[in-house]
């Protein structure tokens, strides 16, 4: 054999696991959530008065867009409200990047804008021109990346009884969420019929109790919403339709 022919090997060798490697990291994996479209009808007092939608979407820079918005028209009160969360997962942990929130209609109109780094321990409010320093270390979320994170968390292990969230609020300050199991119950919707397990999170200085149920056949999805303040009730949101597509992205 001529010198030529072990170099010749050698190259088309080393050219092939190159591409086999190249293939490996190019083969993504499938996520744990989906990209997604869920539709809602937003209720009171089991009067239909809007609609609300929440959609997750991976972008080509691995980023995830997390949205979620409302509208709700009732007598003389119409209000739209959205909150984007663009963030990161990495072994189902979910790291916030940056955080918008807009409120228009009735009443004062609110906007807020926040960008984060963890690496950093930092956090900008954007609209205020103000930076923070805050602690990442406990998996801390913002306003919105919080829900993901805990349906990520029913995911891995929807058999424990509570679960704790830190969640930087839009003044900046920090405070624990916390969802309390409540039970299971089978629910009639707009959807259709499913079975849920049921959260209570409760703020008490405010008076108010929110009620989450979550449907396992649909990947713990957010299919019911019930919140009351001061013994009153605020608003319901039930599922009305759902989409969901395997999008091609691979968590590092």
């Amino acid at each position: 054999m001529s010198i030529k022919s072990p170099l010749l090997f050698l190259f088309v060798f080393l050219s092939f696991i190159s591409f086999a490697n190249a293939a490996q990291q190019q083969s993504p994996k499938k996520q744990t959530i989906p990209a997604f479209s869920a539709q809602y009808t937003v209720l009171h007092k089991s009067d239909p008065v809007g609609t609300a939608v929440r959609q997750l979407s991976y972008q080509a820079d691995g980023s995830v867009d997390y949205h979620y918005k409302t509208y709700v028209e009732w007598l003389i009160f119409s209000q739209t409200r959205s909150e984007t969360s663009i963030l990161q997962i990495i072994n189902n942990q979910v790291t916030p990047l940056h955080y918008k929130y807009s409120r228009e209609g009735t009443g004062k109109d609110k906007y807020y804008e926040w960008r984060y780094d963890a690496a950093k321990n930092h956090a900008e409010d954007v609209a205020r021109k103000r930076d923070h320093i805050v602690d990442f270390s406990n998996n801390l979320q913002d306003k919105l990346s919080y829900h993901l994170q805990h349906r990520l968390n029913l995911i891995a292990d929807a058999k424990q009884k509570s679960y704790i969230y830190s969640v930087i609020n839009t003044s900046g300050s920090i405070k624990d969420y916390v969802y309390q199991y409540d039970g299971e119950e089978e629910l009639i919707l707009p959807y259709g019929l499913l079975k849920t397990i049921r959260f209570k999170r409760e703020i008490k200085e405010k008076e108010r109790i929110t009620y989450a149920w979550f449907a396992p056949e649909l990947n713990y999805l957010l299919v019911k919403l019930y919140q009351i303040k001061a013994g009153n009730e605020q608003f319901e949101a039930q599922l009305s339709s759902f989409t969901s597509e395997d999008q091609k992205a691979t968590f590092n």
